[in-house]
């Protein structure tokens, strides 16, 4: 079921070019402002950072539509700004305050938002992979003709609860996309040293699951391999698996060195592959924006997020007595 083949770009225009540069500078910026407040002792907790990922989650949300759901792990704050939700809300939870998604409560790892449709940010490895067959069985149920995107990594690929979903998608023919964001290096263990089977994409086989290897540095390549797997989903064939091959350029979260790899490793893939220097390439050699048109978007880009760390700043953190909320459902 599993084939190499790799997809053809789609056609995109000017604007659309712009949004998908503009979408992925906006999480860099956003993330490395967090990694600054981290430092400055403002985000507490663990905090994992998207930066050199961003392809990823820009590519699919571009092929998304209003209503299909995306459910991911702890490294969740690109997802988050890249389906719309609010930069300041995000940055307010990241530092436990009033203003977050999660009224302050839930941090880095577990924020949500129902207008968005973005179901966490979970803390436990692969623990959002059956939740999220459930979100898609939930649309199934409704023949609403939504699709939910699960992401998780090359070092998830490996827990159980993984292939009992795969089992339960295929045989109920849930239109899910399983998203494997391989960025090489589960924690601190890379995968060649972890995984048996190198092309995760192929795991799926087994139970009938068609599946794709994508270039997770290319923010078209993912979108063009991202239509596919909606197409198959929409029409009823069953759930899909999408191996995006990325890369993250910070430690596994910030208070990991990364002393696993090299300095020159990182940077070759900088210099070489960075997604959004392919984008910024494009853009210029195209004719569709000049150097200065970019400078404006990112300095626009810098306002909004300098604006998100005020706003998280000015924001109370919760009040005593919300310990005691959100913690039991009434049930009629």
């Amino acid at each position: 079921m599993a084939t190499r083949k790799r997809p053809k770009k789609p056609d995109i225009s000017a604007d659309q070019l712009k949004a998908r540069y503009h979408d992925m500078l906006l999480i860099r910026r956003f993330e490395e402002k967090a990694g600054q407040l981290y430092g400055m002792g403002l985000i507490g907790g663990f905090c994992h950072l998207y930066i050199g990922q961003e392809a990823v989650v820009v590519g699919l949300e571009a092929v998304a539509e209003e209503g299909d759901r995306r459910i991911t792990s702890y490294r969740d704050h690109g997802h988050m700004l890249a389906c719309g939700m609010d930069p300041k809300g995000v940055m307010a939870e990241l530092t436990g305050r009033e203003g977050g998604y999660s009224g302050g409560k839930g941090g880095s790892m577990h924020m949500f938002s129902k207008d968005r449709h973005f179901y966490g940010g979970h803390g436990i490895v692969a623990a959002q992979v059956p939740l999220g067959a459930g979100l898609a069985f939930a649309d199934q149920y409704l023949e609403n003709d939504r699709v939910t995107f699960v992401y998780f990594g090359e070092g998830a690929a490996n827990q159980g609860q993984v292939y009992e979903t795969f089992n339960m998608a295929a045989l109920w023919k849930l239109p899910a996309i399983f998203v494997v964001e391989n960025n090489q290096y589960a924690m601190g263990t890379a995968q060649t040293r972890s995984t048996s089977t190198p092309a995760l994409y192929t795991r799926g086989a087994a139970f009938g699951i068609p599946g794709r290897e994508v270039d997770g540095m290319d923010v078209l390549a993912v979108s063009a391999a991202g239509q596919e797997a909606v197409a198959h989903c929409r029409a009823g064939k069953g759930p899909y698996i999408l191996e995006i091959k990325t890369y993250r350029y910070r430690g596994h979260s910030m208070s990991d060195p990364a002393k696993y790899r090299t300095r020159e490793e990182v940077q070759k893939v900088r210099d070489e592959r960075d997604p959004i220097e392919h984008v910024r390439a494009l853009l210029l050699e195209g004719g569709h924006a000049t150097e200065d048109d970019l400078k404006a978007i990112d300095k626009d880009i810098k306002a909004t997020v300098n604006a998100a760390a005020e706003f998280a700043r000015q924001s109370p953190e919760p009040a005593a007595e919300e310990l005691w909320t959100d913690i039991c459902a009434e049930a009629s």
